[in-house]
């Protein structure tokens, strides 16, 4: 990999990328890019029954980057591909105490993994009840039985002295497959945008306050969670509606930013037991 990159990469990040599989660049002066190995934190990875606390030092060389950014007034986008509260649970919450230190300079967090369109959301480690980041979950263009392939793009803030390299908005976008099937062999797919974040979900800005007041407006609004349950499996939901358990677990699967803890669904005001719950959701996962 280090090889096939080596044109895109500085010989610093090329160097941790040979070693562990991350790495870390200034993107343009005051943005910086961190990538994360996120095999070092998979359920899947048996090997991390030997270490599952911070395995190649990641986490620790994740710190001393924040850090160092800190200091020289630099802001931080995240990517990797599973989403931190996909992770096994000692990696997942030492990270959110990391997002929770480096609110400031965490800007942005970009993961993939689930193949549906989705968010995690980060509170402060005292109160659980302030947002101080959300962890953007894209869809993936893999195909699975009943799931079009999707796509988002990001709207940043712009490249500009004191720029805060936030996400303004996103927008999904779909093939329909059931069109481009029924258009016959030959056919050119047609993508077409699913929805704008902002303007679907009515929301004044896509800060984590703003993701954090959706979430409590799906609680209240049937119509409105539908909608989201709709774009969710990028326009091709499954036949039975979101309901009951399956909405509590959902909703409190979009405020867990870490993995296990049932006080971040607390102010959901669930009516059924935290591993009730999680059972359900993890039934329901693709991946």
């Amino acid at each position: 990999m280090a090889e096939a990159w080596q044109g895109w990469l500085p010989p610093a990040a090329l160097e941790t990328l040979r070693v562990a599989g991350f790495y870390t660049l200034q993107i343009r002066p005051g943005l910086r890019l961190v990538s994360l190995n996120m095999n070092f934190c998979s359920e899947a990875n048996f090997w991390l029954l030997i270490n599952a606390t911070d395995p190649a030092g990641q986490l620790q060389w994740l710190v001393g980057v924040l850090a160092g950014a800190e200091a020289a007034g630099e802001k931080v986008h995240i990517i990797g591909h599973i989403p931190p509260a996909h992770c096994l649970r000692s990696w997942s919450w030492n990270y959110y105490r990391i997002v929770n230190r480096f609110e400031s300079t965490i800007v942005a967090q970009f993961f993939g993994h689930t193949h549906l369109d989705e968010f995690e959301m980060f509170y402060d480690e005292e109160t659980l009840s302030r947002p101080v980041s959300v962890a953007f979950v894209a869809p993936s263009v893999t195909t699975y039985i009943n799931l079009n392939p999707g796509y988002r793009v990001y709207e940043l803030d712009g490249n500009y002295p004191e720029s805060s390299h936030m996400v303004l908005d996103h927008e999904t976008f779909i093939l329909n497959l059931t069109e481009a099937n029924a258009a016959g062999p030959g056919a050119t797919p047609h993508w077409r945008r699913l929805y704008r974040a902002r303007e679907t979900y009515g929301m004044l800005n896509a800060f984590p306050a703003d993701w954090d007041q959706l979430l409590r407006r799906f609680q209240d609004d049937e119509r409105l969670f539908q909608h989201f349950w709709f774009l969710f499996y990028k326009g091709h939901p499954p036949r039975e509606p979101c309901l009951d358990a399956c909405k509590a677990a959902l909703l409190c699967t979009l405020r867990t930013g870490r993995r296990d803890d049932p006080a971040l669904c607390h102010s959901l005001r669930p009516t059924l037991p935290f591993a009730h719950i999680q059972h359900f959701w993890d039934q329901r996962r693709l991946c």
